[in-house]
């Protein structure tokens, strides 16, 4: 038999789940289209040790981990780690608080992109959501 056999190839669990990661990551961007006037990004760095303490966004971030492992502690106080090379979008609004930790030993490095208004705050700080435990780490707010 001559020619080339092509064989298919079964999705993977981490197909699956960076190919919902774009499709999340498109829709916020989408979402926020027409609200805000310019594409932002930031590089944000948390040392070791160091967390964001509990803040919330007023449009959708999309963050890529660059380096280190960010633990973030949602507002119902699940945890959610993020590796290098992975990326996650951080709804907007109160009801997203969440806080982003440096548990390891190198310091984390995201790239954050949002759609911002002129002068509008990248974050806003808050208080600790009921139930949550308050932060006791250095403080780095982007």
């Amino acid at each position: 038999m001559a020619g080339r056999q092509t064989t298919a190839r079964r999705a993977r669990a981490t197909d699956t789940v960076a190919a919902a990661q774009a499709a999340e990551a498109a829709a916020a961007v989408e979402a926020a289209a027409g609200t805000a006037e310019h594409l932002a990004g930031r590089e944000v760095v948390i040392a070791p040790g160091g967390c964001t303490g509990w803040h919330f966004h007023r449009v959708p971030l999309i963050a890529l981990v660059k380096s280190g492992t960010l633990t973030r502690i949602l507002h119902d106080n699940s945890e959610v780690v993020h590796r290098p090379g992975t990326s996650f979008v951080e709804p907007p609004g109160i009801e997203h608080l969440h806080l982003g930790r440096n548990l390891g030993t190198v310091p984390v490095v995201l790239y954050v992109t949002c759609t911002l208004a002129e002068g509008e705050a990248f974050s806003i700080p808050a208080d600790a959501p009921p139930g949550a435990t308050p932060c006791d780490c250095p403080v780095f707010l982007p």
